[in-house]
C-alpha cells in the first residue's frame, strides 16, 4: 500500500515539480494554532508537513526549534493531544503528514500503540533522528503492515553507511545539507552536490534536502539538487514574530507562499 507521501512525490514527478516540505513544532504556541497553520501552509502551496513532537532534550535541534518545543511543552502538549490534533486535521485535509520525534518518545509511549495510532489517525511517515541503525531494522520490520514510511536521515558524514541507511526505504530520504544541528545558515557545504549524487546511487526513493534552508534564495540555489526541500527553523522564526505581533497565520502564510513561488 502506497502512503500519501509516495503518491505526492509521484504526482509532482509527473509534473516535473519539486516538493516543498514544511516543519513546525506541534503545539507551538498551542494545538489550535498548529491546526490552523497546517491548513494555511497547504493553502500557500506546501506539499508535505513535518509535525515535530516536542521533547525536553532535543539533541538534533538548534535554538529556534528548542524554543518552539519549550513553548509547546509549557502548554501541556503531549503525544495523545497531538494524535487528537491530527484527527481534527484529517477532517479537513489529505495533506501528507510526518511526525519528527525522538525514539525515546516512541519507546515510552509503546511502539505498537504508537504505530496503531499513527495508522488510525492518519500519520504518513516518521522521522526519528536518534534511531540507531539496528533499531531501525527492527522498527522497519514492524511497520511493514502499515502505510507509514520510516524516513531515514543521511548526512555528508554518513560516508560508507549511506548504502545501508537508505536501503529498503519508502517516502523520501532526508538529506542533511550540512553538519550540525537544525537552524538557518548563510551557505551550504561546497560538495553538497557530490553528497546528493552519492545518495542517489543507492536508492530510487525521492531525496529531500533539509537543515539551513531559510529563504527564497536558498530554495532557488538548491531546488535542482533534490526532489524536495525542507524548511523548518525559518518558519518557526515567523511564528515567533507572529506571536509578538498577534498575526502568526498571516506571517507564516505570506512566507510559505514566497517559498512556494521560488520552488516552482
Amino acid at each position: 500500500m502506497k502512503s500519501r507521501i509516495t503518491e505526492k512525490f509521484n504526482t509532482l514527478r509527473e509534473k516535473n515539480e519539486k516538493a516543498l516540505i514544511a516543519y513546525i513544532t506541534s503545539g507551538d504556541p498551542d494545538i489550535h494554532t498548529t491546526i490552523n497553520l497546517v491548513l494555511k501552509m497547504e493553502e500557500a502551496g506546501v506539499d508535505i508537513v513535518e509535525l515535530g513532537i516536542p521533547y525536553s532534550d532535543p539533541l538534533a535541534d538548534g535554538p529556534v526549534i528548542q524554543r518552539a518545543a519549550q513553548r509547546s511543552l509549557k502548554n501541556g502538549t503531549n503525544i495523545d493531544s497531538i494524535f487528537h490534533m491530527v484527527s481534527k486535521l484529517r477532517e479537513k485535509t489529505d495533506l501528507p503528514l510526518v511526525f519528527m520525534l525522538y525514539y525515546n518518545s516512541v519507546f515510552r509511549y509503546g511502539v505498537e500503540k504508537f504505530l496503531e495510532n499513527c495508522k488510525d489517525y492518519g500519520v504518513d511517515g516518521l522521522i526519528i533522528p536518534d534511531l540507531p541503525l539496528e533499531e531501525k531494522k527492527e522498527l522497519n520490520e514492524m511497520m511493514k503492515d502499515y502505510a507509514i514510511d520510516l524516513i531515514p536521515l543521511v548526512a555528508p558524514t554518513s560516508e560508507d553507511r549511506i548504502k545501508e541507511i537508505v536501503s529498503d526505504t519508502e517516502g523520501f530520504v532526508y538529506c542533511i545539507s550540512s553538519i550540525g544541528v537544525t537552524g538557518m545558515r548563510e551557505s551550504f557545504e561546497k560538495d553538497l552536490s557530490d553528497f546528493i549524487n552519492k545518495v542517489r546511487k543507492y536508492t530510487d526513493t525521492p531525496l529531500a534536502i533539509g537543515f539551513g534552508i531559510s529563504n527564497e534564495q536558498a530554495i532557488k540555489e538548491l531546488k535542482e539538487l533534490g526532489d524536495g526541500l525542507i524548511v523548518g527553523s525559518a518558519i518557526i522564526k515567523k511564528i515567533e514574530e507572529g506571536i509578538k505581533e498577534d498575526n502568526i497565520e498571516e506571517k507564516v502564510f505570506e512566507f510559505v507562499n514566497r517559498l512556494h513561488e521560488a520552488i516552482h
